[in-house]
């Protein structure tokens, strides 16, 4: 076996030791992780992006209540898929880019996901005659990334290759509200559908960006299926019983749009692996762990799949277009880890958890488990996750 292919072994060994046993920092695979999205993976940046935006009820309590006890900016009661994988390695929750200023501030990566982001920008909407306010998109976070490396490596940016190298990027997920803004508005389905050869173009287009910076590790999630939204059931409501998934109860032609979006992205990342055959491109299947969760939910202790916790209250799905966590004469479960979506639109922690381990220590990604071309070095230089979280979150 080659030295890099007996290197490669080692990191996925050491991988699944981490995720076995999230503790230390000082036994990380990557040094950072790196992270692009949308509010499925913001850990704080809308707050800054969006600093006249006081309405935003992610930004207050009930938010965040699970397991930071308080609004972190985070659209779910607790962590995320983001915040589980940095656990996993042994590292501190990825710090969001706007609530840094020095270099010591992402000594373990950086986060540039923020709530309501698209893939595409909203002049590209506004051109197929959808209304769109403009919003946070794909190039303005690579742009974000790009003023980073001139912060971490004022002098050159080759001194960077070596950091890229052993980082792991996420990118995503990305690319539900490029078709949330038109679903939300009633646009006919094909005109949506014609839209994701764009959405997914754009997600390949910053992938191979970043791996023309140096990127060796890259995880790129698919979507989610939005057919089990409770905003969506309640908006798309059905008389007809073969409109939904008898297994599931899931709508069937928002799931099958969904898988329609993941086989593009699929076989573009394919492309990309034949381009760059050096490079780790992993499809990570939110669609795949999510439906498991949505098809056995008695094997996750989740009563509710369908059910937002915290919302307007009205049956079956637990959201009204009157009120909405946060807002209005809204209502919040006792429990939310038995319960599948937060707040209508976004998942619980519970679902969250349930994908992340789906991801790191199940089928749910592709290639079968995470890689790397490098090793994994050694971080007793660095305080212990635990410590870092401690300070930055006040637990």
């Amino acid at each position: 076996m080659s030295s890099p292919a007996k290197m490669s072994m080692m990191a996925v060994a050491l991988l699944v030791l981490a995720a076995a046993h999230p503790a230390r920092a000082d036994s990380a695979c990557y040094p950072r992780v790196f992270s692009f999205g949308d509010s499925l993976a913001d850990t704080g940046n809308y707050r800054f992006v969006y600093a006249d935006d006081s309405r935003e009820p992610a930004l207050r309590p009930p938010y965040g209540e699970t397991f930071f006890h308080n609004a972190t900016g985070r659209f779910s009661n607790g962590r995320l898929v983001v915040d589980f994988i940095a656990e996993a390695l042994g590292l501190p929750f990825v710090r969001p880019y706007w609530s840094g200023s020095s270099a010591e501030d992402f000594a373990f990566g950086a986060n540039f996901a923020v709530g309501g982001a698209s893939a595409l920008s909203a002049e590209f909407f506004r051109k197929r005659g959808v209304p769109a306010a403009d919003n946070v998109h794909l190039d303005m976070e690579m742009g974000w990334f790009r003023d980073l490396l001139d912060l971490l490596c004022p002098r050159d940016l080759a001194d960077c290759i070596d950091m890229m190298n052993r980082s792991l990027f996420l990118v995503g997920e990305i690319g539900g509200n490029d078709y949330n803004l038109p679903l939300l508005s009633r646009v006919p389905y094909k005109t949506i559908r014609a839209f994701t050869p764009s959405v997914v173009g754009k997600i390949a287009s910053t992938i191979a960006e970043l791996i023309e910076l140096g990127a060796q590790t890259l995880v790129v999630p698919g979507n989610l299926p939005i057919g089990c939204i409770p905003m969506y059931l309640m908006m798309y409501k059905s008389n007809k019983p073969e409109d939904y998934e008898p297994e599931t109860g899931c709508i069937r032609w928002m799931n099958k749009f969904s898988r329609y979006h993941n086989k593009l992205l699929v076989g573009e990342l394919e492309k990309l692996r034949k381009l760059h055959p050096g490079v780790a491109i992993i499809y990570a299947d939110y669609y795949g762990a999510a439906m498991e969760i949505y098809s056995s939910p008695e094997q996750f202790e989740i009563e509710n799949p369908l059910v937002a916790c915290c919302g307007g209250g009205e049956e079956p799905y637990g959201v009204s277009r009157a009120a909405g966590c946060g807002h209005g004469e809204y209502k919040v479960c006792s429990d939310p880890q038995k319960y599948g979506s937060w707040d209508g639109f976004h998942p619980t922690e519970a679902v969250y958890k349930a994908i992340a381990d789906g991801l790191l220590r199940g089928p749910y990604t592709q290639p079968a488990i995470f890689t790397t071309t490098g090793s994994c070095r050694q971080l007793a230089e660095h305080v212990s996750s635990v410590e870092y979280n401690k300070v930055l979150y006040d637990l």
